[in-house]
């Protein structure tokens, strides 16, 4: 299964797109990594995902394509050798699954409205964010380095986006949300992933992200407002 080609649709400075492709390096899959201008979307894009038209997609040889970046990680795992992303007990796995989708729903909507909105709505979501992270900071084993133990694991992928562009968003939001005060293991856990060599390889810099996003402030608070009116 190595020998198939592996082809990666992405675009730069996605924190869902890091998450599929750390999982291939750290499996050591070889794969060809196709950026896309999501403003002007390529057709193969959108014949692979014609569902959501987003990306990060993979395509494994002339396998049906995968969406969705957790998905994505998942089959990685799965599908090639390499040093396993998943616990091998099913119960931990289960528990893995939870937190990532916990991740995914409420950690980084209260975050959001944290960062994107005002005056007592936003109080709120600064109080849900801190216990929403409360929450995740608690699943970092005792004495490990990472949610995986002494080795990144898929729930290090999932909360990845904590670590490398939360401190840019509070820069650009002008609030900060993770202190090594209030979440010291968390911090320190952030600080260790993304010092991480293989973590680094796929990390976009630091200073062109936050240019790319900067501009981009005004559409965040929108969507922030969006959000709140869907509640």
């Amino acid at each position: 299964m190595m020998s198939e080609p592996v082809k990666l649709f992405g675009c730069f400075g996605s924190p869902v797109v890091h998450r599929a492709e750390l999982a291939l390096r750290l499996k050591g899959v070889p794969y060809e990594l196709i950026t896309e201008d999501l403003n002007n979307k390529s057709e193969l894009l959108l014949k692979h995902n014609p569902v959501h038209q987003k990306v990060p997609v993979l395509l494994h040889g002339d396998r049906p394509a995968i969406c969705e970046s957790l998905v994505i990680v998942e089959y990685v795992d799965e599908a090639f050798d390499g040093p396993p992303l998943m616990p091998a007990d099913p119960l931990a796995r289960a528990a893995v699954r939870f937190w990532a989708s916990f991740m995914d729903k409420e950690l980084r909507e209260s975050m959001w409205m944290a960062l994107w909105t005002d005056g007592e709505e936003q109080a709120g979501a600064i109080s849900a964010a801190k216990a929403n992270r409360t929450l995740i900071e608690g699943q970092l084993p005792e004495g490990m380095r990472f949610f995986g133990g002494d080795t990144i694991g898929f729930l290090d992928i999932a909360v990845s986006g904590i670590a490398h562009w939360m401190e840019i968003f509070e820069e650009i939001a002008g609030v900060r949300l993770l202190t090594e005060e209030e979440h010291p293991t968390l911090y320190r856990w952030a600080r260790e992933y993304t010092a991480n060599q293989t973590v680094w390889l796929c990390l976009s810099d630091r200073d062109r992200l936050l240019a790319a996003l900067a501009p981009s402030r005004e559409i965040f608070v929108a969507i922030a407002k969006t959000m709140s009116a869907q509640k």
